[in-house]
């Protein structure tokens, strides 16, 4: 299993290009399965979870080719409703298919899904989705079956705005009969990239971006060609680093207008954040001040990005309490920080985090994709060598992120056993 060794104490700067977004081209390629024809993708990362999804599709009878970013993705030969459990186990997202089998096939048995271990994230509002468009659901031997005849449109409420959910009712819902009202959507920016791709395709979506989406049902659709939006996580956790090392860093190929909540916070911490189109400079501050922080879903601050702050927070000068409302278990990395250092204290769903002069660079186990993260920008402050092992999760959500570090003048390297 790699680990990655990382040298603490380098003022990070330079220019750093923005990967494609993981979040936005999972369901991107997934809603292929509603269309016959080559769809053609840009700027698509080149990941794990990626990986995943293309074996994922192929199961199903899509044939797909790889060129550097660009995948192409032919559903014309679609012919297998079943998604398996060892494809499934890897990714959550897979349980994406589901929605576009049902409204293509008729019928979908789709394992339930695996993937990181940050929450329980349960699938009933997918499945109650699906219900409310007339499809019958059964679970049983650890499969979903859903199955209809025809999809029918309904309003469907979200008790909860689920992103993942969103998107599995809106792809199933463009095929459905009549229309459908989704109330309390998410409103992250990879949903309004997915109604975009669908409505290339000839879907009649309104309201991507809003507590409440409207999607009129059509009878068919046709392939794109479109381009990936950036990964405002990635971006994200650079910028992170920029402010932790007192450093200089261009992003190329972001969005600020994804990145709001973060910019905000980033400000109030002492860090220079400067805008240029879709390049955004953050140079951190000489002395990082602390600041209070409370995830939220889209616009408010992300839970994806909560971990990487936390770094920054522990080196802060002050006391900040970071409150975490979207995932129950997404402090697993407390525990690896306080063993380089850190000094925070846990409390229910709030972490209280006084900063320290430093960080010392330890041995340390990554749990999920963004403690992943976090644990390299750790590293990169702490005095000494910091060994960051299981870092195969980092490879599900960021493409090459020790080279763009190392671009960027850290010394960080990886190691395969």
């Amino acid at each position: 299993m790699d680990k990655i060794i990382v040298e603490g104490g380098y003022r990070l700067s330079g220019d750093v290009r923005i990967s494609g977004a993981k979040n936005a081209a999972l369901p991107i390629l997934i809603s292929s399965l509603l269309t016959d024809g080559i769809n053609t993708y840009a700027n698509v990362p080149q990941l794990r979870d990626i990986d995943s999804t293309k074996l994922l599709l192929s199961n199903l009878g899509v044939r797909i080719e790889t060129d550097g970013d660009t995948v192409c993705i032919d559903a014309g030969g679609l012919n297998n409703y079943e998604a398996p459990y060892d494809v499934v186990r890897k990714m959550r997202a897979s349980i994406l298919v589901l929605g576009p089998l049902v409204a293509r096939l008729k019928k979908a048995k789709v394992s339930l899904p695996g993937g990181c271990a940050i929450g329980a994230r349960p699938i009933n509002l997918h499945l109650k989705g699906l219900a409310r468009l007339g499809a019958t659901i059964e679970i049983a031997h650890g499969y979903v079956e859903a199955a209809a005849d025809e999809l029918k449109g309904a309003e469907i409420y979200f008790n909860i705005a689920t992103v993942t959910g969103t998107e599995n009712i809106m792809m199933a819902a463009v095929l459905a009969n009549g229309t459908t009202v989704l109330r309390n959507a998410a409103r992250e920016p990879e949903i309004v990239a997915l109604a975009g791709v669908l409505n290339q395709m000839g879907a009649d979506i309104q309201g991507a971006g809003t507590s409440v989406i409207t999607i009129n049902g059509v009878a068919s659709l046709k392939p794109v060609s479109n381009t990936i939006i950036p990964d405002r996580i990635e971006a994200g956790t650079f910028m992170v680093a920029a402010a932790l090392t007192g450093g200089n860093i261009t992003l190329v190929d972001a969005d600020p207008d994804h990145l709001g909540a973060l910019i905000d916070k980033l400000r109030l911490t002492g860090a220079k954040v400067t805008i240029d189109g879709k390049s955004l400079n953050v140079q951190g501050p000489d002395r990082i001040t602390s600041v209070d922080v409370t995830t939220q879903p889209y616009p408010g601050f992300p839970t994806d990005m909560q971990a990487q702050f936390m770094v920054l927070m522990s080196i802060a000068n002050g006391t900040s309490v970071i409150s975490e409302t979207i995932f129950e278990n997404r402090f697993i990395h407390v525990s690896e920080l306080k063993r380089m250092g850190a000094d925070i204290i846990i409390s229910g769903n709030t972490a209280m985090v006084k900063g320290v002069p430093t960080l010392s660079g330890a041995p340390v186990m990554a749990t999920d994709l963004r403690a992943s993260a976090s644990l390299i920008l750790a590293g990169l402050v702490a005095e000494g060598q910091t060994e960051v092992n299981r870092v195969y999760h980092l490879d599900r959500g960021y493409q090459s992120i020790e080279k763009k570090f190392t671009g960027l003048g850290a010394v960080i390297k990886r190691i395969g056993n």
